[in-house]
């Protein structure tokens, strides 16, 4: 019998217990994913979840909180000038990258410190 990886169904990001409003203006308002309603069983451990292409973020609430400030989920953005323009319209904060010669890319933190990678790869 053999198995073959398909892909990735989610990433989790940890955040503090309260996080739910502020991951919704993050993720929807600012970045402009579309919420994913958690299923009822999951509800009560509180966190919020978020559409990303054919993939999930999901943002869980850790008791002992501590932001990942290396390890991050790498975005893949059609258009990153577009979202660059919103981010700046917004005010938000983002760290441009150019060591990589086949991909625009940038990095920015999430509200809780937890590093985030955007980019557009060439031919996108």
């Amino acid at each position: 019998m053999s198995y073959t990886f398909s892909g990735i169904d989610h990433v989790q990001l940890a955040a503090p217990r309260g996080c739910e409003e502020t991951a919704r203006k993050f993720f929807t308002d600012l970045l402009g994913m579309q919420e994913l309603e958690k299923p009822e069983p999951l509800r009560a451990r509180g966190g919020a979840w978020f559409i990303c292409g054919a993939q999930q973020i999901h943002i869980g609430v850790e008791a002992e909180f501590a932001p990942a400030k290396k390890a991050h989920p790498a975005f893949v953005v059609h258009n990153l000038d577009a979202l660059l323009a919103r981010l700046d319209a917004h005010g938000a904060e983002y760290q441009l990258d150019t060591a990589l010669d086949d991909r625009k890319r940038f990095f920015m933190n999430d509200p809780w410190g937890n590093r985030l990678e955007f980019m557009e790869l060439e031919g996108n």
